[in-house]
């Protein structure tokens, strides 16, 4: 559990990237976050460490009393807690915003049929064709809140170089860092400086989202020069 995460308010566009400690603090596991935090979720002023028992990640106040208990979603990959109040928030950790593998389920036991399946060549992943992605200026766009960053995909023989320019103020593509990106069977992959991984797919005019889709809007649009 101790790692860097993303907090996001479920429709809206607060959210806040937030660390998990693993030293002990006055309410269980220290946490810390940026003070506009406060600011964009008020609902961390009430919150004073983590706990992690019984399966069960919980945000809990200076009492240990939980604030925001958070249960996995069904992908497995996110996290959900719902307030007293009834306000939603989603808990995804950079990792996962930056597209790792999903966690592999439990090994269970081999019948003939599952070994049959094995010995079968993995099916090729669907080439969906189409023009790679002009090199150029491209900004990130997040749920409600456009033009968060902009990045220039450089002109060079892939893997090309990719450049956050000056002005970025999201922090979870600062975080995930991109280095170099490529364009393969249809997708453009953003690739991080220690090898994480985005994939994102065109939905016309000059976009590209996140697929599969996770965690908050990742939307990559061309920036025309006037």
């Amino acid at each position: 559990m101790p790692g860097t995460w993303d907090l996001s308010r479920d429709g809206s566009t607060r959210r806040c990237v937030i660390t998990l400690s693993s030293e002990s603090g006055e309410a269980g596991r220290r946490l810390s976050f940026p003070a506009g935090c406060r600011r964009a979720l008020p609902v961390l002023n009430g919150v004073a460490g983590w706990l992690f028992t019984d399966g069960t990640l919980r945000f809990v106040d200076r009492n240990v009393r939980p604030v925001l208990p958070f249960t996995r979603r069904p992908d497995a990959r996110s996290l959900a807690a719902t307030t007293e109040s009834g306000e939603q928030y989603s808990l995804v950790p950079l990792q996962i915003l930056a597209m790792l593998p999903a966690v592999p389920e439990p090994a269970r036991p081999e019948s003939a049929a599952s070994r049959s399946d094995a010995q079968r060549p993995a099916a090729p992943e669907t080439d969906l064709g189409g023009e790679p992605p002009p090199a150029g200026i491209y900004t990130l766009d997040r749920y409600r809140d456009p033009d968060t960053c902009r990045l220039e995909l450089t002109p060079a023989r892939p893997p090309a170089p990719v450049r956050i320019l000056e002005g970025c103020r999201d922090t979870g593509l600062g975080v995930f860092n991109p280095v170099s990106w490529q364009f393969a069977r249809g997708r453009l992959t953003l690739t991080a400086r220690r090898g994480h991984t985005v994939t994102l797919i065109p939905t016309g005019d000059g976009r590209w989202r996140r697929d599969p889709e996770v965690g908050t809007t990742f939307i990559l649009r061309r920036v025309v020069a006037p």
